[in-house]
């Protein structure tokens, strides 16, 4: 199985390292295909192009969108994208978006 991982280059945390350390870890017999943007509104077209030019049978989307107002229309706007592509190519991309602000202690 071919699974894509596409992630953002401001996240906080690196979400995708650890995805891939626990897809490793619990599964095996994978190829994993990691392809980092900018921000998350670059996640839908990377999740697109994974599954159309890169064959992975799923793809997963993280990011990690800012506290302010813009920040959650932007990822507003990617979550949209990423369901278009989805409808587009016929194939699942699980969006994991954890916003700054879930956390009331901004150390955390």
């Amino acid at each position: 199985m071919r699974i894509g991982i596409c992630d953002t280059t401001f996240a906080r945390f690196d979400m995708a390292s650890a995805a891939i350390d626990e897809l490793k870890n619990n599964a095996y017999d994978l190829q994993i295909i990691r392809e980092t943007v900018p921000g998350v509104k670059d996640l839908p077209v990377t999740a697109k192009i994974l599954i159309e030019e890169e064959n992975c049978d799923i793809v997963m989307a993280l990011g990690m969108p800012g506290p302010m107002e813009k920040d959650k229309m932007c990822a507003h706007e990617a979550s949209t994208g990423l369901i278009n592509a989805q409808l587009m190519t016929n194939t699942h991309i699980l969006e994991v978006f954890v916003h700054e602000d879930e956390e009331e202690d901004p150390v955390e």
